[in-house]
């Protein structure tokens, strides 16, 4: 096979990840890994971290399909008025105009990898935040260092 060309891929690290809270009472931060600013693409990408008792508002999008795996944690998942338990490996997949929100109901952190495509102004919304820090605990998480 001859290849005609090379697309360099889009490559970032923990340090390069930007978090935000998009509302300073909010309990939940989001660090982007990938979005439009960042990969020039119609897709959000970012890794969720929910506070004990922590939620994301009821939220709906028109066009957007949203998609959560676990990564570490437990919680509930409210869309259309139907209660799912979710858990370290499960995934979520919320289809376009399905209201939703996630609610963290666990002992510790839920970490949850998010995926909205297309973006539908989720990335512009989550920068439009306050700029904060992953903390110690984030980092362990997400280096794969936590037990």
């Amino acid at each position: 096979m001859q290849v005609k060309s090379c697309v360099i891929p889009v490559v970032k690290s923990l340090k390069d990840y930007q978090v935000y809270r998009i509302s300073p009472n909010d309990s939940n931060r989001l660090a982007i890994i990938f979005d439009t600013k960042s990969a020039d693409t119609s897709l959000t990408c970012c890794v969720e971290i929910f506070d004990v008792g922590g939620s994301t508002p009821l939220n709906c999008h028109e066009w957007a399909v949203e998609m959560f795996f676990v990564l570490k944690g437990e919680g509930v998942a409210i869309c259309d008025g139907k209660n799912v338990s979710i858990k370290s490996g499960d995934s979520l997949l919320v289809p376009s105009r399905g209201t939703h929100m996630i609610k963290n109901t666990g002992a510790t952190r839920l970490y949850t990898l998010t995926i909205m495509v297309p973006n539908e102004h989720f990335s512009e919304l989550i920068r439009s935040g306050t700029s904060v820090e992953l903390d110690e605990e984030d980092l362990l998480v997400l280096s794969r260092l936590a037990p």
